[in-house]
């Protein structure tokens, strides 16, 4: 009962279907009562008027008031539902006349009811000009079973409709309810970064407040996102002089004569300002790839985009020792910007390298499938436990007990790229052993 009443309160399209077939009971119910005894009367009025027919028929042909030979008319297929014709007469029937009623002289003239037997009869009693006294009658129960099939052949099609009907306002209600649950499936589809108005075309006119109220949230989300990229590509933007500022002069103190104690020291403070400069580029390509007004897409060959990422990723590969291997087709060109492909390829790249073990390795594969680009990046490192692959697209977020250097920022880029080519990104392990390995996984419709 609980869930009946959750459902009614939560369900507009239950609680609809409900309402307006209990509306169809109430009117088709007391509609079939009163059709059934509307049949039965007019049966029982039908078949008084065939008592007087048939008293009629024996008075005008001055028939005698015998019963028929059984031999003669044969078997009937129901005994009850005989007509008697009968004169009333003070003597009592004669004997061996099974058909005969015990009816008293007296009976009245006209349709009455009369208890003969324990068995009751419906008569019609009427007086020939002669004087003599004629009944016809047949059994009330035989008359009610007549009139009863024919006052429930009457509600059947009241009985056959009202289901119907109901099966048919819960479909009605159901399709004209399709254009929300469409636009439900619309809004479950799109990714977070995805901020287009809601179409207002297709929905009642009940329903476009509601929609047009939606969109306006919609654009003071987009607004306020607008606003935070904006001010992140900004403060990247004004953070990355004073940096460099401090590399060059890093560098330039560097050069000159320190003693090993101040070399030493040193060192930590080059290594930091160039993991800030490294984190200040990728904040800068986050807020890049996550631009939704970005201009229009080009045909970007991926062949070109692999050279330049190798090139610039050689030099790292090399000194710890891994070894980098490629699988390409001949000639893929993607629908995107070529600034997102490079950012993407060289993030899983840079990720592989610096996540495998010194001597390791990690292979690059490029294919072209129907309708898709499948890149994958497979590395011989510790791999990502199955627990931690949601969270490694945060932003800043980093797997427990890992001591490479490294801001987080890595696969939070290539996840917001990948939603923007409207692709999908996956991570398997590499092999069954440990080290598991990562296998990067990522396909982009053509």
């Amino acid at each position: 009962m609980d869930g009946f009443q959750a459902r009614l309160s939560r369900s507009l399209q239950f609680r609809l279907s409900l309402w307006l077939s209990l509306v169809i009971l109430a009117m088709a119910v007391p509609a079939g009562v009163f059709s059934f005894y509307s049949a039965f009367h007019e049966a029982n009025d039908l078949q008084d008027d065939q008592l007087r027919q048939v008293a009629a028929l024996v008075l005008s042909r001055d028939l005698p008031p015998a019963t028929p030979d059984r031999h003669a008319i044969g078997k009937m297929k129901d005994e009850e539902s005989k007509v008697i014709v009968q004169v009333l007469a003070a003597a009592a029937p004669a004997k061996g006349d099974d058909d005969a009623l015990q009816l008293p002289a007296d009976l009245p003239d006209g349709i009455q009811t009369f208890k003969a037997s324990h068995v009751h009869w419906r008569l019609f009693v009427q007086t020939t000009p002669s004087g003599q006294r004629l009944a016809v009658g047949q059994q009330t129960a035989v008359r009610d079973e007549i009139a009863r099939d024919s006052g429930l052949r009457t509600m059947m099609p009241f009985m056959v409709l009202i289901p119907v009907l109901i099966a048919l306002v819960s479909f009605l209600v159901r399709r004209m309810l399709l254009p929300i649950a469409r636009l439900s499936q619309e809004v479950d589809r799109r990714d977070d970064q995805d901020m287009r108005p809601l179409a207002e075309q297709q929905v009642a006119d009940e329903i476009r407040p509601l929609i047009g109220s939606i969109n306006r949230l919609l654009r003071r989300v987009a607004d306020n996102m607008d606003a935070q990229r904006r001010f992140l590509a900004d403060a990247a933007h004004e953070l990355r002089s004073p940096l460099t500022a401090l590399s060059l002069q890093a560098e330039n103190l560097a050069a000159t004569d320190l003693s090993p104690a101040s070399k030493a020291r040193l060192l930590p403070l080059r290594q930091g300002l160039n993991r800030s400069k490294a984190l200040l580029e990728q904040l800068l390509t986050l807020a890049r790839s996550q631009n939704t007004g970005a201009p229009q897409l080009a045909q970007v060959s991926l062949q070109a985009v692999l050279r330049r990422v190798m090139e610039d990723s050689l030099p790292l590969a090399q000194a710890r020792q891994i070894d980098i291997g490629i699988e390409a087709d001949t000639e893929i060109m993607l629908a995107a910007h070529e600034v997102d492909i490079v950012a993407l390829v060289r993030n899983l790249i840079d990720n592989a390298i610096r996540y495998t073990p010194q001597g390791g390795n990690v292979e690059l594969r490029a294919r072209a499938l129907s309708g898709l680009v499948s890149i994958e990046v497979e590395d011989s490192g510790p791999g990502i436990a199955p627990t931690e692959r949601e969270r490694v697209f945060d932003p800043f977020y980093r797997v427990l007990g890992s001591d490479q250097d490294g801001s987080g920022l890595g696969l939070s880029i290539v996840k917001s790229i990948v939603v923007r080519l409207h692709g999908k990104i996956e991570l398997q392990h590499a092999r069954d052993a440990a080290p598991h390995g990562l296998k990067v996984i990522v396909e982009i419709p053509v």
